[in-house]
């Protein structure tokens, strides 16, 4: 069981292209994430959130690699060295780390952190494969580049930071994609990775999709990183956020499989850190996806309804 929770605000927006998910954390935080997290049986703790200057304050061309497309990476780098380390001490004091971003690019260093001395398997509960590279993005936004990056692959391979030598593409596993670009579809398919559309969910159902993702993810891992990106969701339930694709899971679907990632780590121990992005309150009505932000957060540490 998880005891002691250590939240991390990462409210960098570097990687997208509309501005509002820096204040995704303080969203989060006003939607009562550390009492749901309480209701759930385990211990909050706030750490704050990293220091990010502005966008407005940076050059978003003035590191862009060669041969390549990737804005405000030298901005990136910064925030995911720092939040590689706030990740890692929290695991070495025992501490659960759960990043608020922000953007996905936040992954970066969450998933680094986590990383560490260890060798982890990764959930991406996500609309989006977020496996461009700056050589294959139309936009240079890296909130589109996370999982390219802790791979290695294209341009990231030369950036110590950005790459984990603990994961493996065998060990990620994909929940829910419903928009891929014609080149992401041919990486996923020539990859190692396993991909669950949302025809999956809808043939199978969210519990057999997320346990056979379990599967996956800890086969031969220390544990298992969990991203939730709230585009994840269908729109009309989860309106805040940027990059919103029709047709995504429901509330109560959301919830199960959440929920079935807790019941797994009660049995196995499982769950090593985690982390939620994408929310954009400028988007949002009525803070309802920060909401459902915290909600989620806490059946992913054991809150049910009985």
């Amino acid at each position: 069981m998880v005891s002691t929770v250590r939240i991390i605000g990462a409210p960098m927006d570097y990687g997208a292209d509309r501005r509002g998910v820096d204040m995704g954390p303080s969203a989060i935080r006003y939607a009562g994430l550390a009492e749901k997290l309480l209701d759930a049986g385990v211990e909050p703790t706030d750490a704050g959130d990293l220091f990010i200057p502005r966008a407005e304050q940076r050059d978003p061309d003035a590191e862009q690699p060669s041969g390549g497309n990737a804005k405000f990476l030298r901005e990136i780098e910064a925030v995911c060295r720092r939040l590689t380390d706030v990740v890692a001490e929290s695991l070495a004091d025992g501490a659960f780390p759960l990043v608020l971003g922000g953007d996905h690019s936040v992954a970066i260093g969450s998933m680094n952190g986590s990383a560490t001395d260890a060798d982890i398997g990764a959930i991406w509960f996500d609309a989006h494969a977020d496996l461009n590279t700056p050589e294959t993005s139309p936009s240079g936004n890296v909130h589109g580049m996370p999982v390219s990056a802790v791979l290695g692959r294209g341009l990231f391979g030369d950036l110590e930071w950005a790459t984990t030598p603990g994961i493996r593409e065998a060990s990620i596993a994909y929940v829910g994609l419903r928009s891929i670009d014609e080149r992401e579809r041919e990486l996923v398919r020539n990859s190692e990775m396993t991909a669950f559309t949302m025809a999956d969910i809808d043939q199978r159902g969210i519990t057999a999709v997320v346990e056979e993702a379990l599967d996956v993810a800890t086969d031969g891992t220390d544990g298992i990183h969990v991203s939730l990106d709230l585009d994840w969701l269908d729109p009309k339930t989860a309106p805040g956020v940027g990059t919103p694709v029709r047709g995504g899971v429901t509330y109560r679907e959301a919830h199960s499989a959440l929920e079935t990632v807790s019941r797994r780590h009660d049995r196995e121990n499982v769950l090593r850190s985690m982390d939620v992005v994408e929310v954009n309150p400028i988007l949002d009505e009525g803070n309802e996806t920060a909401t459902l932000a915290a909600e989620l957060t806490a059946s992913a540490f054991g809150k049910r309804i009985l």
